[in-house]
């Protein structure tokens, strides 16, 4: 079973704006924070747990000296556009972005506060900085994972799923990083002798309508593969319930999917890019520049297989795969 630090939990909407006290009592620093997640999404205050606990043992502590402003864009490019502006509009100190569509909307407010970002994929092909080793600019921060990571979904799909011939592709066509993902799965594809079709995933009512139609219409052959995006975290929920009911073996780009009900997740630990960045975000704060330090990949990745979805499914697990996973779900 998988062995997790355990990460004190805010204490709900209410705990927002948060104030800290420590290093400078006389000077309150202002951090912006746009998420994209939704506010009551238990992942995100333990992601925000992360970051602030981070920052905690920087010497941030909480009291009088630090105050966090957070925005929820919940994988829609209207609301980050709304509160990119909004946050800007506060005069931060700093800015933490989640994802590049948050790092995107953001930029486009302000060219001069920093920006610090996390779940990003390939920065320097979107435009977001200059190079990994020289960001340039006003912006660095911590890579999730190459799109060729589509690949390796392909893969262990077909690894628990071998029958598995038709695979959709649930992602954001408005986001770069969904473009990205879709086309290093379609490269992938051949070498599996399987068919890829993309669903489009930006609301609910758009994500049920083509998972089902997808689901009817493969012949029980059919899988899916859920790229990274804020969207597919908003509704995960549906996406789960929507795979178990069409029996669409599926594979998610995160472990809280596989912790919901979803077969098997393998991607980067969501709560610990959160946790280094706070590096980055003290030393932006006690002077130094985002041009100068460079941007970093997160290389902590788990994979997680849900043996209850499993045998739903029909499924008989390799003992092969059993044995690469961080963490079995029973």
């Amino acid at each position: 079973m998988r062995r997790r630090e355990f990460i004190t939990l805010l204490g709900g909407a209410a705990a927002w704006p948060l104030v800290a006290r420590g290093q400078q009592p006389d000077r309150v620093r202002r951090i912006g924070l746009l998420m994209n997640k939704t506010e009551h999404d238990p992942e995100s205050q333990v992601e925000i747990s992360a970051f602030v606990h981070g920052l905690e043992e920087r010497g941030w502590t909480l009291g009088s000296n630090m105050q966090i402003d957070y925005r929820w864009g919940a994988g829609d490019a209207n609301l980050y556009h709304k509160y990119a502006a909004e946050l800007v509009a506060l005069a931060p100190d700093i800015l933490l972005a989640v994802g590049g569509t948050a790092v995107g909307t953001l930029q486009q407010a302000s060219r001069t506060v920093p920006i610090v970002f996390v779940e990003t994929s390939d920065p320097v092909s979107r435009g977001l900085i200059a190079s990994l080793a020289r960001p340039g600019g006003n912006t660095t921060g911590f890579t999730q994972f190459e799109f060729s990571m589509g690949g390796k979904w392909l893969a262990l799909l077909k690894q628990i799923a071998p029958s598995v011939s038709q695979v959709a592709v649930v992602r954001n066509p408005v986001q770069f990083s969904g473009v990205g993902q879709l086309a290093a799965i379609q490269t992938a594809a051949p070498s599996f002798s399987v068919e890829v079709s993309p669903i489009d995933a930006r609301d609910s009512k758009e994500i049920e309508r083509a998972i089902t139609a997808f689901g009817r219409g493969s012949n029980g052959n059919g899988g899916l593969i859920v790229a990274a995006s804020g969207s597919a975290d908003a509704n995960r929920e549906l996406i789960i319930t929507l795979a178990a009911q069409h029996r669409l073996p599926a594979i998610y780009p995160f472990r809280f999917f596989a912790a919901e009900g979803g077969l098997i997740s393998y991607g980067p630990d969501t709560t610990y890019p959160f946790r280094v960045a706070t590096s980055y975000v003290d030393r932006i704060l006690k002077g130094e520049k985002p041009a100068d330090l460079p941007v970093q990949a997160v290389t902590k990745f788990e994979l997680v297989i849900n043996l209850k979805t499993a045998k739903a499914l029909g499924l008989a697990v390799p003992p092969t795969l059993l044995a690469q996973a961080d963490e079995v779900i029973e």
